[in-house]
């Protein structure tokens, strides 16, 4: 049972981090100039609109994942460059807000209105503790996963609005990114499953290596003020 509890509220969490993120996506690229996203449905909260049942079924149990691509037409743009700039950047913006939000939340929950240990929890105390959790890490580590600069990733997209040149490095990346994407997310998933029995096996772990290290310092500005506040 705890098990089930922890999958939901795996499951919730996700959905609200990656339909804050899409949402900002289609909402930027409207202020932006492209109505596209609004005409398809996707400038909306609800998160079905955003669900990709395979993305968010990898976030939830692999800690990797994606939502169905926000439809932009970047030739709609008052200004080319800077609207494909700001609408890549928007998810990852948002979900950055969202971590500096939801921390004080998960902080609040854990220290004062849950019980000190876990034995004494509830499945609802329980369900409530990991989802505030998982709110803030995981609104982080989307962040922190767009900003890498592989196709179709919001990262490569940045790039590529800034980018006037198309050298060997764009074209390899815009050809193979989601290739090296999705083997780095399968060595990552069978690393880490290996590593419980045989841990040096953990040392394949390239992107989860990648990821520990660049939340920690993206996250460590919002983590130390809020303590400084709150604890």
């Amino acid at each position: 049972m705890d098990y089930i509890v922890y999958l939901l509220a795996s499951f919730l969490a996700v959905m609200v981090v990656i339909t804050l993120h899409e949402f900002s996506h289609a909402f930027v690229a409207y202020k932006c100039g492209d109505p596209t996203a609004k005409f398809n449905g996707r400038m909306t909260l609800n998160p079905i609109k955003h669900f990709d049942p395979i993305g968010i079924v990898m976030f939830a149990l692999v800690g990797f994942g994606w939502a169905r691509p926000v439809p932009v037409n970047p030739n709609n743009f008052r200004h080319y460059r800077s609207g494909s700039f700001w609408t890549s950047a928007a998810g990852i913006i948002t979900n950055y807000i969202s971590a500096f939000l939801f921390y004080p939340i998960f902080l609040l929950t854990t220290n004062y209105l849950l019980p000190d240990s876990s034995y004494a929890m509830t499945y609802g105390q329980e369900f409530i503790d990991y989802l505030t959790q998982f709110l803030f890490s995981y609104s982080l580590s989307f962040c922190v996963f767009n900003l890498l600069p592989f196709y179709p990733l919001d990262g490569f997209r940045m790039v590529d609005a800034l980018n006037k040149k198309r050298g060997k490095v764009y074209r390899f990346l815009r050809n193979y990114g989601y290739y090296i994407l999705m083997g780095l997310i399968f060595l990552s998933f069978v690393a880490r499953n290996l590593a419980i029995r045989v841990p040096f096996f953990g040392y394949f772990d390239i992107l989860g290596y990648v990821m520990t290290f660049a939340t920690n310092i993206f996250g460590w500005p919002i983590t130390a003020l809020w303590d400084l506040i709150l604890l």
